[in-house]
């Protein structure tokens, strides 16, 4: 009973500029913050994504309430296409497929967009709620750091 969540957001900004911040962790914690605090499970030397790699996360939903472990797995990280495309889970919503696109509008702006795929049995539709909120909260934040 999967459902797909789906948000763009036009970005003052070039899309090469977006892309190295976006490949960091710590502008995952920046922009997930409030709504979700990331901290990593395993202490890992370079914050920055890699394809191929999995990541795992103590998640805390509004940096208290715990989730358990969060994992993400990097299954596409091409520059050329500026997209980067995760399998992500939890034990409370064990699909959390994500798509990140960039694409270039002009020199100074950037569509954005963040494709999510999700899966949590009966609770899916008051989860897609919440990521809905949450996606739209990462995006203002990403214009803030912008």
């Amino acid at each position: 009973m999967s459902q797909t969540v789906i948000k763009s957001s036009v970005f003052i900004s070039d899309t090469v500029s977006i892309w190295e911040k976006l490949q960091r962790l710590t502008t995952l914690q920046y922009i997930a913050a409030p709504y979700a605090a990331f901290a990593p499970e395993d202490k890992c030397a370079n914050p920055v994504w890699k394809s191929g790699e999995t990541y795992r996360f103590r998640l805390k939903l509004f940096g208290v309430i715990p989730l358990g472990v969060h994992t993400i797995q990097v299954l596409t990280l091409d520059r050329n296409k500026f997209e980067i495309i995760t399998s992500e889970g939890n034990p409370f919503v064990p699909v959390w497929n994500h798509t990140i696109e960039l694409k270039k509008i002009d020199e100074r702006r950037t569509r954005y967009t963040d494709e999510i795929e999700i899966d949590a049995g009966w609770k899916t539709p008051i989860v897609c709620l919440w990521a809905k909120m949450f996606y739209a909260h990462r995006q203002k934040r990403w214009a803030d750091l912008l």
